[in-house]
């Protein structure tokens, strides 16, 4: 992969080659950036750059090295993400054993999200994994020379997902690697990774993409209009960009969930028979997945957000527009206001963190519905 098919992020690639063409390359680097930014695609781009010994800030050489990177391919080049059984591993999953779709899922689309990743395995109903069975595979790669005789690079995607057995069994390796071998760590979620892993990486945090740069990048295929208006949905997470050109069936059933869902809970205030709707609600999404919950909750965070900016006045940051003829955000947003926002926020964290480690989803989101009943009807 090229830096120059990475969208934005020029002062990262900058920094990036010019290390690698001064020789300094730290032993391990953690890449933090939230879904969207770009964090994978930069650091396979970087792996290239340092593997074939490319130089003058691009992956411009035409030999064997970068035609082997280009296709995922390169036997100094190592992955491990998170896994979970499927219908093809039944036990001990690891990632070698899933090198195929890695390298397909990648291909396809660079910015994928885990979710996109657990759908490919069919396990988007499981809590995917970067267990003990990894870190020996990790080790046992690692301990073999270089192929090519040069260095070795391990690109950790999702490294907050290592449990505590698995971090703990790394964290010397990490500290003191092989010679001639680099760690390539990424993460979301920065708090979730043990501190000690931490400590050992340099860190590099990568911002959200600026509207015109996303822009830039829709306008090879949209028009300019269409472009701008994407963008500036798309809140600097170029995935969810090219998710809103093509309008997945995925974001239309969360919107209809979401809609559902505060109509019921409107509802029930006055009327208790639709206490009823809230709990047969619950008994709908509690059947889906764990991962598309998660991705649900995650999505009312950001509809409760937008219809706060509304409410407030600060136009220029909403960039929600619900398909639902039926449903006007401009007429839900007074209910969203400064005296409920924050326990709405805290309740969705709570039930996040609860379907996370595995709590009974039916009960949560039950839960979660009573709340959100008598929130929001609390007046301003």
């Amino acid at each position: 992969m090229l830096f120059s098919e990475i969208v934005g992020l020029n002062h990262i690639k900058t920094h990036l080659a010019k290390s690698a063409d001064e020789g300094r390359l730290p032993h391990a680097q953690l890449f933090v950036g939230s879904h969207g930014s770009g964090t994978l695609p930069m650091a396979i781009a970087y792996a290239q750059y340092v593997l074939c010994r490319n130089s003058s800030g691009e992956n411009s050489i035409d030999n064997s090295c970068n035609h082997m990177c280009n296709k995922l391919a390169h036997p100094d080049l190592h992955f491990a993400f998170p896994v979970a059984a499927n219908e093809k591993i039944k036990k001990h999953p690891v990632s070698n054993q899933f090198l195929e779709e890695w390298r397909n899922f990648l291909l396809s689309n660079p910015y994928g999200s885990l979710f996109d990743w657990y759908q490919l395995l069919g396990i988007e109903n499981k809590q995917g994994q970067i267990g003990v069975d990894e870190s020996e595979e990790i080790v046992k790669a690692l301990s073999l020379k270089a192929y090519e005789g040069g260095l070795k690079i391990m690109i950790i995607w999702h490294a907050e997902k290592m449990n505590a057995a698995a971090a703990n069994k790394l964290l010397k390796l990490i500290e003191e690697p092989p010679p001639k071998t680099i760690f390539l760590l990424i993460a979301e979620e920065e708090g979730s990774l043990l501190q000690t892993i931490r400590s050992r990486c340099q860190m590099l945090h990568f911002p959200p993409l600026s509207e015109e740069v996303i822009m830039g990048a829709l306008r090879k295929s949209v028009s300019t209009e269409k472009a701008a208006l994407v963008a500036r949905q798309s809140n600097g997470n170029y995935a969810r960009a090219l998710q809103l050109l093509e309008r997945t069936e995925g974001e239309e059933v969360f919107e209809m969930w979401f809609i559902k869902w505060v109509r019921i809970a409107f509802q029930a205030k006055s009327n208790l028979g639709s206490i009823q709707g809230l709990l047969s609600w619950s008994v709908e999404i509690a059947k889906t997945g764990r991962e598309t919950q998660k991705k649900f909750l995650l999505y009312c965070l950001d509809f409760f957000r937008q219809a706060l900016l509304l409410n407030y006045q600060a136009d220029e940051l909403v960039y929600f527009s619900p398909t639902k003829e039926n449903f006007k955000l401009e007429k839900f947003a007074p209910f969203v206001h400064g005296n409920n926002i924050v326990p709405i926020y805290n309740e969705i964290q709570n039930a996040l963190f609860h379907i996370e480690r595995n709590g009974n989803a039916k009960i949560v989101l039950t839960d979660l519905s009573i709340k959100l009943m008598r929130l929001l009807h609390t007046k301003p």
